[in-house]
């Protein structure tokens, strides 16, 4: 069976200090298995991408933004990932967002297939994630991307 082509939009929350919001998350057909990776989800139709990353992060860490403080682009990748037994071709696109590490994060708002397997939030340094299960496997560069983005902003 062919692969299923999935357009995503990602959200990179990132500190004063560097560093940078990412998800514990398990994949339901490797529940044993935990990893970080970014907050994100495809886009509803008609949505566009920031909007659709701006609506995730409401989502999957209860963090309310306009999409108009998203950054970015900040990077875009085409890669291939299983999940619940389903292979993937992913287009992902990273968006960056300033954000103070006091937030509240909260999970309330997890689409129903998503309760379980979005496990809990952590501030990362990129350099922190070596030798740490992360997805995509380039996940600290795209991080650096994001953080120099916002950076640049400042």
């Amino acid at each position: 069976m062919d692969p299923v082509h999935r357009a995503t939009a990602r959200v990179l929350p990132v500190s004063q200090d560097g560093a940078v919001l990412l998800l514990e998350e398990r994949d339901p057909a490797r529940p044993g298995e935990r990893y970080w990776s970014s907050i994100g989800g495809a886009p509803d139709l008609h949505e566009s991408l920031r909007t659709a990353a701006a609506r995730e992060l409401r989502e999957e860490a209860g963090i309310h933004t306009d999409g108009g403080r998203l950054i970015g682009p900040v990077f875009r990748d085409r890669q291939a990932y299983s999940w619940d037994g389903v292979d993937y071709v992913g287009e992902h696109t990273y968006f960056a967002l300033p954000l103070e590490r006091g937030v509240e994060i909260g999970f309330d708002g997890l689409e129903p297939e998503e309760v379980g397997t979005v496990l809990g939030a952590g501030w990362w340094l990129p350099t922190s994630l070596a030798g740490v299960l992360s997805r995509p496997a380039d996940l600290p560069d795209i991080m650096t991307s994001a953080i120099a983005a916002v950076r640049g902003q400042q």
